[in-house]
C-alpha cells in the first residue's frame, strides 16, 4: 500500500512562513504528480498547487506569488513553502499523489494524506 505523511503544519502569525512536507512510500513504480490541498472550515476542499513530474506547477490564484510547490523525486517527496501567510490560509492541508503503483497497473491512482493542521492567527 501506498502512503502519504504530511509534516509542517503548526501556528504561525499573519506575515510569517511555513514549509510543508509530504513524503509518499509503499509501493510506487512511478508518481506522475503531488499536490496540496486544504480545506477551511465550513468550505470545500480546494486546490493550492499541483507539481507534475516534469517540474510543471500550478496554483490557485489566491496562493500565486505567495506559495511555491517543489518536489524531491528521489526521496518521493513533495514541499509547500508558505509565505505571506494571511489568516484566511487557515485550513488542515492535504497532500495528494497520482501515482502508478507497479510496472503492470492498468491506470495510476489517487492517494490521500492525513492531512496536516496549518492555523494563521496573532
Amino acid at each position: 500500500q501506498v502512503q502519504l505523511v504530511e509534516s509542517g503544519g503548526g501556528l504561525v502569525q499573519p506575515g510569517g512562513s511555513l514549509r510543508l512536507s509530504c513524503a509518499a512510500s509503499g509501493s510506487i513504480f512511478r508518481i506522475n504528480a503531488m499536490g496540496w490541498y486544504r480545506q477551511a472550515p465550513g468550505k470545500e476542499r480546494e486546490l493550492v498547487a499541483t507539481i507534475t513530474g516534469g517540474g510543471s506547477s500550478n496554483y490557485a490564484e489566491s496562493v500565486k506569488g505567495r506559495f511555491t510547490i517543489s518536489r524531491d523525486n528521489a526521496k518521493n517527496t513533495v514541499y509547500l513553502q508558505m509565505n505571506s501567510l494571511k489568516p484566511e490560509d487557515t485550513a488542515v492541508y492535504y497532500c495528494n499523489a497520482v501515482i502508478r503503483p507497479a510496472l503492470w497497473a492498468s491506470s495510476d491512482m489517487n492517494y490521500w494524506g492525513k492531512g496536516t493542521l496549518v492555523t494563521v492567527s496573532s
